[in-house]
C-alpha cells in the first residue's frame, strides 16, 4: 500500500495536482486521514443543585405536582393500620329521634322515652363521671401509654368493680378491662427496675428473666395486645410477648416527645429498634403475621416526634419490616424522602437495609393506588444516588435494571386504545398523570448513575438504549424526562463502547431530529442532543450515513443554524448576547463537520450554498479572540469541505473569498485557529489562484515559519502546502529563498522516528523543493535517510500495538519515499551504507505520539 507509484518519473513533482492520476484506495485514506478532521468539544456541564428537590430546576408548574418539602409527626400516621386506606368515607346514615312535639312536656318524661348509652365500664374505675375520650383513626397526637405513673399507693389502687370479689374474679375482671382498651398503672417496682437498667447501660440490653418475674406487679395495655387465642400458639405468643416485646416497648414509653433529644437516647433508641427487629425476624413475625402488631406500631410512630433524622430512619426501616399500607406507607416513604434530601444524612443509609425496602416498592404495578408512595421512593433513591458511594451501593443492587424495568411498566398504556398510531402522539395518554412525575425522578437518578465508570458495562446491555429511546420518543411534550435521558446519552456517548452501542440503535436518529424540531428554543436540552449526535459523527461512519438518509436531516439541522445565528449576531459584550445560543451554534456546527467526513455527506453539504454562507457568516461576525471555539469550529469543517473539490463545490467557487477570511485567522495568536488556516490553504493551494493568493499576501512566510514549531500537526500542515506550492518551478525559488528547505530536513531528524507519516510528508516536500539544488542538501539526506531505512537501527516502541502500527507506518508509507529519495541524493555523494551495528545512541528513540 505504497503512497506513491514507483512508475512515477524520477524527476517529476509527488503532488501534480487534483485528477492528474488516479488516486490509489491506500492514498485517499491516507489523505483524508489529515485533511478531515473531526472535531472534539467539551460536554454540557450541569451545576448539581445546591437544595436535593423533586423537580430541581424543572420545567413544571408547581400546581399539581407533588410537593418536595413538608412535615411529618406521629397525628399524620393510622393506627392500627388493619387495612388499607379507602379514601372513600360513608356517608352517615339517617337518625331522627323522636322528640318531643311540644315544650309543655316534662323533661323526664321524654327522657324515659330515649334510649340510653351503655354504660362506660372504664368510667366505673375510679375516673369519676368524665368518659374515656377514644382514639380516631388519623390521629395520633396523644398516643396511649404503654404503662401509667399514678401517686396513689399501690394499697389504695382497688377498683370500684372488683370490691367483695374473689382473687380469681378480679384477675378475670382485670384481663376483661385490659382487653377492651383501658389503660393500666405500671407497678412502682416494675418502673425502678427499668430505670436502673437504662441509667445503668448506654445502650440497650433486654432484662434477664429474673428482672422481669419482679417487673410483674400489673399486667399492661401492651402486654395483652389486641387479646389472645386458645391454644399452644397463643400462649407461646404472649410469652414471646411479655419476655421480649414489652421491655422494649416499656422503654419507648419512658420517652416523651418534645424538647432537645441527646445523641446518646438516640443512639439508644436506635439500637432498641434494632433490637425489636431482629426478635420479630426470629420469631417469624415481621410483616402482618403478629397479633399484636398494632400495639408496636402505635409505640414507633409515637417516637417520630422526637425529630431525629438517625432514628426516624431506623424507624422506617422497622415500619416497612412491619408492612404497613395506605396512608401509613405513604408517610413512611415522605419521611425517608424527608431524610434523603439533606447531603449531611447520607452515611446513614449506607448501613440501613432501608434502600433495600425502597427498592422492593417501586416495583409495584398500581401506580392508579401507589403512584404517590413509588415517586417519593423513586425520589430519595435519586437523591442518594448523586452521592457516589452510595451510587456504588445501588449498582451493587442492580439499580439500573430495576429503574429501567420500571420504566418500561411506566411507558406501557394502561389503555389498549391509549395510542392510535405508531408514533405516540398522544403521549401519555389513558396513563395516570403520576407516572410522568415518576419517569422524571428514575431517569434523573439514572443520569447519577451514568457517572459512575464502574457503570458503563451495565448500560451496554440490549436493552438499556433501545429502553431509553422509548422513554423519550414516549414523552416527547415532556421536557424534564427528555433533557434527563439526553444528558444521560451525552454522558455515555463520550465513551467509544457506549457510543458504538447508542449507533447502533437505529431510534435514536429519528428521535433526536424530532425533539430538535419539537424543542428548537430550549437551548439545554438542544444543546445535549447535539453533542450527542456530535459524538456519534465522529466515530461511526454508519451513524454519519443514518443520519443523512434520515428524512430532512440536513434541513433540520440548517435551519437550526439559521436560527440560532440570528440570535447570535450580538456581539458577546452586548445585552442580548447569551452563551447558551453560542454553545448550540459550536455543537451543531461540530455534527456537520463530521457528518462531512462521509464521501458521499461531504459531497452534499459541500455543495450546499447555504451551509458554506452560514459558515462564513461565523467567520465574518466573530473573531477568534471573542468567540474561539466557534471560529475554530467553523474552519475545521470548511477545511473539510475543501476537501471535496469537485466542480460542485462552493468553497472553489468561492476561494477568494474564503482565502480572505483565512488571513484574518493567521494573523490571530490562537494557535488553532493558525493550525485550521493552514489546513485549508492545504487543500486549496492546488488551485492557482490561490497559490498566487498565498505568495502575493506573504502567507508563504507563515508557513515557513510553522516548520520550527514543534508541534508535528503544524509541520504536516505546512508541508501540505508547500508541496502543493512546488509543483510548480517558478513557486520552488521564492520557496528556497524563504530557507524552507533547511527548516524541512530538521523536521525529518526530529520527527521521523516518531511519526513516519510526517516523515513521509517531509520526504515528498523534499523531492519537489531540492530539484534544482540537489548537491546542496545531499551528504545531510542521505545519512538521515540511510539511518532512517535500516530496520536494525531504530528503536521501536515496548507496546506491541505501537510497535505493529509504526512498523506498518515506516514499511508501507515512509520506505518507499525516502528510497526514491536516497537514490536520487547519492549520485551527488558517494556515502557508504550503514554498519550492520550502528552506534545507537545516535539514533533516537521510537516514542509513540498522541495526536
Amino acid at each position: 500500500m505504497a503512497s506513491v507509484e514507483r512508475k512515477q518519473d524520477e524527476k517529476g513533482p509527488f503532488y501534480l495536482g487534483y485528477g492528474s492520476r488516479r488516486q490509489t484506495s491506500a492514498e485517499i485514506v491516507t489523505e483524508a486521514r489529515h485533511s478531515l478532521r473531526t472535531l472534539r468539544t467539551q460536554r454540557p456541564f450541569t451545576p448539581r443543585q445546591e437544595h436535593r428537590q423533586l423537580f430541581a430546576g424543572s420545567a413544571r408548574t408547581r400546581d399539581g405536582r407533588p410537593p418536595s418539602s413538608f412535615s411529618l409527626h406521629a397525628r399524620n400516621f393510622e393506627a392500627p393500620d388493619s387495612r388499607p386506606s379507602s379514601g372513600t368515607r360513608l356517608s352517615p346514615l339517617e337518625h331522627k329521634p323522636r322528640l318531643p312535639l311540644s315544650l309543655d312536656l316534662d323533661y323526664s318524661e321524654v327522657e324515659k322515652g330515649l334510649p340510653k348509652p351503655p354504660v362506660d365500664r372504664l368510667d366505673k374505675r375510679g375516673s369519676g363521671s368524665a368518659r374515656t375520650r377514644l382514639v380516631r383513626a388519623r390521629s395520633l397526637t396523644l398516643v396511649p401509654s404503654m404503662t401509667q405513673h399514678s401517686n396513689v399507693p399501690q394499697t389504695e389502687r382497688v377498683d370500684k368493680p372488683t370490691l367483695g370479689m374473689t382473687p380469681s374474679q378480679q384477675v378475670h375482671t382485670e384481663s376483661f378491662y385490659l382487653h377492651s382498651g383501658c389503660k393500666q398503672e405500671r407497678t412502682e417496682k416494675s418502673s425502678e427496675i427499668l430505670t436502673q437498667k437504662l441509667t445503668k447501660h448506654s445502650g440497650f440490653q433486654r432484662p434477664s428473666s429474673a428482672d422481669l418475674s419482679q417487673a410483674k406487679g400489673t399486667k399492661t395495655d401492651a402486654e395483652h395486645g389486641c387479646g389472645d387465642k386458645a391454644g399452644s400458639d397463643a400462649t407461646d405468643e404472649s410469652a414471646f410477648w411479655t419476655s421480649e416485646v414489652l421491655p422494649i416497648l416499656q422503654m419507648f414509653e419512658s420517652f416523651s416527645p418534645g424538647g432537645i433529644v441527646s445523641k446518646e437516647t438516640v443512639e439508644r433508641l436506635c439500637d432498641a429498634c434494632a433490637s425489636l427487629h431482629d426478635v420479630l425476624a426470629e420469631k417469624g413475625l415481621l410483616g402482618r403475621r403478629f397479633k399484636k402488631r398494632s400495639a408496636v406500631l402505635r409505640a414507633l410512630f409515637r417516637l417520630i416526634d422526637l425529630g431525629s433524622d438517625q432514628l426516624n430512619l431506623t424507624l422506617a426501616n422497622i415500619i416497612l419490616a412491619l408492612n404497613v399500607s395506605g396512608n401509613n406507607l405513604l408517610n413512611i416513604c415522605k419521611l425517608v424522602f424527608n431524610i434523603s434530601r439533606s447531603s449531611r444524612n447520607d452515611f446513614l443509609f449506607q448501613d440501613n437495609p432501608v434502600i433495600d425496602s425502597l427498592l422492593s416498592l417501586i416495583q409495584c404495578d398500581d401506580f392508579n393506588s401507589s403512584g404517590e408512595t413509588v415517586l417519593y421512593c423513586i425520589g430519595s433513591l435519586k437523591l442518594l444516588s448523586g452521592n457516589s458511594t452510595l451510587a456504588r451501593l445501588l449498582l451493587a443492587k442492580d439499580f439500573i435494571a430495576v429503574s429501567l424495568r420500571l420504566s418500561q411498566r411506566l411507558i406501557q398504556p394502561t389503555d389498549p386504545k391509549a395510542f392510535p398510531n405508531d408514533h405516540h402522539t398522544l403521549a401519555g395518554h389513558g396513563q395516570h398523570p403520576i407516572t410522568g412525575h415518576i419517569l422524571v425522578q428514575v431517569t434523573g437518578a439514572l443520569r447519577n448513575m451514568a457517572d459512575l465508570s464502574e457503570s458503563r458495562s451495565s448500560f451496554l446491555s440490549d436493552e438499556v438504549f433501545s429502553t431509553l429511546c422509548a422513554v423519550m420518543d414516549h414523552r416527547q411534550e415532556d421536557e424534564d424526562i427528555c433533557l434527563n435521558v439526553a444528558r444521560i446519552f451525552s454522558k455515555l456517548s463520550s465513551y467509544a463502547e457506549c457510543c458504538y452501542a447508542l449507533a447502533e440503535t437505529s431510534s435514536c436518529y429519528r428521535l433526536f431530529l424530532a425533539l430538535l424540531c419539537k424543542h428548537s428554543r430550549k437551548q439545554a436540552l438542544v444543546v445535549r442532543l447535539l453533542f450527542t449526535l456530535g459524538n456519534l459523527a465522529a466515530r461511526s461512519n454508519d451513524a454519519r450515513e443514518r443520519v443523512y438518509e434520515e428524512e430532512r436531516s440536513i434541513d433540520i439541522l440548517l435551519e437550526l443554524f439559521q436560527s440560532y445565528l440570528q440570535v447570535s449576531k450580538n456581539p458577546p459584550n452586548s445585552e442580548n448576547y447569551t452563551q447558551e445560543d453560542e454553545d448550540v451554534l459550536i455543537k451543531l456546527i461540530r455534527v456537520l463537520a463530521n457528518l462531512s467526513i462521509h464521501p458521499t455527506v461531504g459531497t452534499a453539504l459541500a455543495a450546499n450554498t447555504l451551509f458554506v454562507q452560514l459558515l462564513l457568516k461565523v467567520m465574518e461576525l466573530r473573531s477568534v479572540e471573542e468567540s474561539t471555539e466557534l471560529v475554530v469550529n467553523a474552519s475545521t469543517a470548511i477545511n473539510n469541505l475543501s476537501y471535496y473539490q469537485g466542480e460542485s463545490s462552493i468553497i472553489r467557487v468561492q476561494h477568494a473569498h474564503v482565502s480572505q477570511l483565512l488571513l484574518q485567522l493567521l494573523l490571530s495568536t490562537n494557535m488553532d485557529a493558525v493550525l485550521e488556516a493552514i489546513r485549508v490553504f492545504g487543500n486549496l493551494s492546488q488551485i492557482e489562484e490561490v497559490q498566487q493568493f498565498i505568495i502575493t499576501n506573504k502567507v508563504l512566510q507563515f508557513v515557513v515559519a510553522l516548520l520550527d514549531s514543534k508541534n508535528p500537526d503544524m509541520c504536516f500542515s505546512a508541508c501540505g502546502v508547500l508541496t502543493n506550492l512546488s509543483v510548480d518551478p517558478k513557486n520552488r525559488t521564492v520557496i528556497n529563498e524563504e530557507g524552507a528547505t533547511p527548516k524541512l530536513i530538521d523536521c525529518l531528524r526530529d520527527f521521523g522516528p516518531q511519526d513516519w507519516l510526517l516523515a513521509t510528508q517531509v520526504c515528498q516536500t523534499l523531492w519537489n523543493c531540492t530539484e534544482d539544488r540537489e548537491q546542496d542538501y545531499a551528504q545531510e539526506l542521505c545519512t538521515i535517510l540511510s539511518l532512517y531505512s535500516d530496520p536494525k537501527a531504530l528503536q521501536w516502541p515496548s507496546s506491541d500495538d505501537m510497535k505493529a502500527y509504526q512498523e506498518a507506518c515506516w514499511e508501507l508509507e515512509f520506505l518507499p519515499v525516502a528510497e526514491r529519495l536516497k537514490k536520487r541524493m547519492q549520485r551527488y555523494v558517494n556515502i557508504p551504507e550503514p554498519v550492520s551495528e550502528p552506534s545507537r545512541s545516535r539514533i533516537p528513540e521510537v516514542r509513540p505520539y498522541k495526536k
